[in-house]
């Protein structure tokens, strides 16, 4: 069965004239879905039998299990249980003055086995398809006042190993929901033949990566994956879709407290990126989330400024990140599938569980 997000136009499209209803109810259902971003049984320009026909004909993906708050409420995390077979997979929504950006999964669970990342120390699924991400950005649209502007693909799992159906959540969001590429980013821990097959898209989409450490040594230790496809051809993939883009990729940095935030790191950091050219690369440093399963710690932030300092003399550009969501485990590295005991009382509004605020 095709779900409602998974659904293309065309296929509405058709369902509409095998209805009997006007065509011109394709665009109106088009435009509550992707350009109002309201949930069907709001759309007030349809009648009410039609809207529960399409309702019955392109059901939902994705069932609420809860939702959590945190930062005041400016930050918004769903665990969802996928209507297929079970599967949980987890979205979280930041909300900004003027905007919002939505972390999205692309999978549920994760494969790469990355030893700090909740997701990776969790296992692996199974892929989800275009229609379950396509669904968690506009049904987290529906719990936000601030229009979302902003999709990373940084929630669970990784993107280009389910690169169809990751491309393909890609252009539903610049065709329908009408985003521009450049506010698209897709993170990745290296898959090299995935990297190259982004710089050969006609979107120019941003490109994260997951580096967190500056040599392969390290690196082994951390995000096994690496063992398949060594920094050399990372950067080397990198720099390719950066000249094919005339953009600079971001390479995201967890610094861990006596792992890989020692000034040593700092300066081979810059030794490896240095020749991508002082447009070529933006170096993300994050400190640490906590995880259930890793022991490492975050550094003390004197420490991530001293490390920022040596990227930055070194011509390479660098931020240190402010974490969200780390009171309601949203931010980098802390997503998971998680079984919940009982959904809380929808009547209790706090600080971790605001089932009154689920997105609909």
């Amino acid at each position: 069965m095709t779900t409602r997000y998974g659904a293309t136009p065309g296929e509405i499209a058709t369902w509409i004239e095998r209805a009997g209803a006007p065509r011109y109810r394709l665009d109106q259902v088009v435009d509550a879905l992707y350009r109002q971003r309201i949930p069907l049984e709001d759309a007030s320009t349809l009648p009410r039998a039609l809207r529960a026909a399409l309702g019955e004909a392109f059901p939902l993906a994705l069932d609420p299990v809860v939702a959590s708050t945190g930062d005041d409420g400016q930050t918004m995390k769903w665990l969802w249980e996928c209507r297929s077979d079970g599967a949980q997979i987890e979205t979280v929504l930041m909300r900004y003055p003027e905007r919002a950006t939505v972390c999205v999964s692309s999978q549920a669970g994760c494969a790469m086995g990355c030893t700090f990342c909740a997701t990776g120390q969790a296992g692996f699924v199974r892929h989800l398809d275009a229609g379950e991400i396509v669904e968690q950005v506009v049904r987290a649209a529906h719990a936000s006042p601030q229009p979302v502007k902003n999709i990373v693909f940084m929630g669970m799992g990784e993107p280009l190993a389910n690169y169809d159906a990751t491309w393909t959540a890609v252009e539903r969001f610049h065709q329908e929901l009408g985003l521009s590429a450049r506010h698209l980013t897709i993170s990745t821990v290296g898959i090299v033949p995935g990297i190259r097959r982004l710089a050969t898209e006609s979107l120019p989409v941003t490109l994260a990566i997951s580096l967190h450490a500056p040599d392969d040594e390290l690196r082994n230790t951390m995000i096994p994956v690496n063992r398949r496809y060594p920094l050399a051809e990372v950067i080397d993939a990198a720099a390719e879709l950066g000249a094919s883009r005339g953009r600079r990729v971001t390479f995201e940095y967890a610094c861990i407290a006596s792992v890989n935030d020692l000034l040593e790191h700092a300066h081979a950091l810059v030794r490896l990126l240095r020749p991508l050219g002082p447009r070529g690369s933006h170096v993300n440093l994050i400190p640490l989330n906590d995880t259930a399963g890793y022991t490492g710690t975050a550094p003390v932030p004197v420490r991530m400024q001293a490390f920022a300092t040596i990227l930055r003399s070194g011509g390479l550009t660098a931020t240190v990140r402010r974490n969200r969501g780390t009171d309601i485990d949203a931010a980098c590295g802390q997503l998971r599938s998680r079984v919940q005991g009982t959904m809380p009382d929808p009547t209790v509004r706090t600080s971790r569980d605001e089932s009154a605020r689920m997105a609909p």
